[in-house]
């Protein structure tokens, strides 16, 4: 439990907040972690274009996923584990320590001279990310209090859309000017802006915890940490380097399992469980938690075929492709902005998880019915359905999610939600292109027979320059497989989307308490026991 000094302080920042406008300092906070945040999303938006360059200097083509996937692997596997250190020893210190094993992995990343090193460095470098989200969401929640926190919605939108839609221009650019190894390079001075104002000026209750080593749930992080990198594994590797049903991909399925299950038997045992199953009791985190893997999975599966759909079938330019999602995007971060602030204002927020389901639902199911003869401006708007449902939810999971439990556990939820979002996603890419892929080849095969089948042997999404090398007859039959393949994959995301709409349906109206609301009765039903908690500290 939090001791009696570490509420006094949390209420002491609560305080701060109440008076109205935010202070200076806590502006210059939120300034610093939004770079950080900007660091953590921009990173591999930027690398991905630079990556031809890359395997033209160092070589190793045969080991280039490596270089995305060692960096999601340290990210997913770290990020329960930063959560829980913040809230044992402080989150600053572990929100400061990530930024610079952040950008330590980032300068050496620059440095590679094969594409082993490389490989090694980004997961220095995932490993310091893990923590710098969780971070962001963990300080945020000890700063602001929930009723006011919705205010700083659109900060978050911002950035991710930001990272979206410039990050494969900034990339490009610099690539093409600088050299590739700028492409790490580029975060060593935004972090170190974010390293200085936070250290300066961010100043949280010092935690009395006990903080011996023996205290630390080592079993219980390498069981989940396992568990973790077996299921990412197996939904990077699944129908791409291996077939589903091969031996590899069963035997990493079964450690999984076997890792996970074993994880939640410890857990129940651990002095200092690194994930404390009980904040899985309350209905709303636990809620949150399902729709937040299903936004993850919705969104990165639409950021994946998206452009590959506007690219091959509509046109559109490859330099540019963060700009063909802007109508996804701008949607997003309209909706998420006005979604803070009435939020803020009246301190409900049910509405629009289940809003925003359905228009996730409604959205992806018109993307579905996409062909090789919509329009742009179609398309366009069917994004923007999506993206206005996408704005509904991205910041409202964390919001409740963090409302829901103690401020002693603030960091481990933080963690546990961007965990969950994470997995989504990975399920999201995974399951999403195995079904366009396979759609892809049987459409070919069936259009442009053997020919066809040669065409997408290797691969069932084709560069610009492979598709303009194409016989007039096979590239219209590609376009229409790709359009056939988007359809699948669009259909299947509709009906997971559905799964998030049944969770939203069940969510609980507890009050958020905060500046805004300082006559409101407390919350009643199985979560009031954690808000009333988190309602007493701020």
């Amino acid at each position: 439990m939090a001791d009696a000094g570490t509420d006094r302080g949390m209420g002491a920042h609560a305080e701060q907040a109440e008076g109205g406008e935010q202070p200076r300092s806590v502006r210059v906070v939120l300034f610093a972690l939004m770079i950080a945040m900007l660091l953590a999303m921009l990173d591999n938006m930027i690398i991905g274009t630079a990556m031809p360059t890359i395997v033209g200097e160092l070589g190793g083509l045969e080991h280039l996923s490596w270089v995305v996937t060692a960096y999601t692997l340290a990210t997913a596997a770290s990020t329960p584990i930063w959560g829980k250190v913040g809230d044992m020893y402080g989150r600053k210190g572990a929100f400061l320590i990530s930024i610079v094993i952040f950008l330590v992995g980032s300068a050496l990343s620059g440095m590679a001279q094969d594409m082993g090193q490389l490989i090694g460095f980004r997961a220095v470098q995932g490993l310091g990310a893990g923590g710098l989200m969780v971070g962001v969401m963990a300080i945020i929640g000890d700063l602001i209090p929930p009723r006011e926190r919705g205010k700083y919605q659109g900060m978050m939108a911002g950035v991710m859309a930001f990272a979206m839609i410039l990050g494969p221009l900034v990339g490009g650019t610099i690539t093409d000017h600088w050299g590739w190894r700028w492409s790490f390079y580029i975060n060593v001075p935004l972090g170190v802006v974010a390293l200085i104002a936070v250290t300066a000026v961010l100043h949280l209750p010092k935690t009395t915890a006990d903080r011996s080593w023996r205290r630390v749930d080592f079993l219980g992080a390498a069981l989940l940490t396992l568990g973790i990198t077996s299921i990412v594994l197996v939904t990077t590797w699944g129908g791409t380097e291996y077939a589903w049903d091969s031996s590899v991909i069963m035997e990493l399925t079964a450690i999984g399992v076997a890792a996970l299950v074993g994880f939640v038997f410890w857990e129940t045992r651990a002095a200092e469980p690194v994930m404390p199953l009980h904040i899985f009791r309350s209905r709303n985190f636990s809620l949150m938690s399902a729709i937040g893997f299903v936004t993850g999975f919705v969104m990165f599966g639409a950021v994946l075929f998206l452009p590959l759909y506007q690219q091959s079938v509509q046109g559109a330019s490859a330099t540019n492709s963060g700009l063909l999602l802007l109508p996804m995007l701008g949607a997003m971060l309209a909706v998420s902005m006005v979604a803070g602030r009435v939020t803020t204002g009246t301190g409900k927020y049910k509405v629009f998880p289940v809003v925003g389901s359905v228009l996730m639902t409604v959205g992806l199911f018109l993307l579905a019915q996409m062909d090789t003869g919509t329009s742009r401006l179609t398309s366009g708007l069917f994004m923007a359905v999506v993206g206005a449902g996408m704005g509904c939810l991205m910041q409202i999971t964390m919001l409740v999610a963090q409302n829901s439990v103690e401020m002693k556990d603030m960091g481990v939820a933080s963690s546990s939600t961007t965990l969950f979002r994470t997995l989504g996603s990975s399920f999201g890419v995974a399951i999403m292109g195995a079904l366009f892929n396979n759609r892809v080849q049987d459409v070919m095969a069936e259009r442009a027979g053997d020919l066809g089948s040669k065409v997408t042997e290797q691969s069932a999404q084709l560069d610009a320059a492979s598709l303009a090398k194409l016989p007039e007859p096979v590239r219209e039959a590609y376009q229409y497989a790709v359009a056939a393949g988007t359809h699948s994959a669009f259909l299947l995301g509709a009906g997971v989307a559905v799964l998030a709409l049944v969770a939203a349906v069940f969510v609980k109206e507890v009050p958020l308490r905060g500046a805004g609301a300082p006559g409101e009765g407390e919350p009643v039903g199985e979560d009031a026991a954690g808000a009333k908690a988190v309602a007493e500290r701020v």
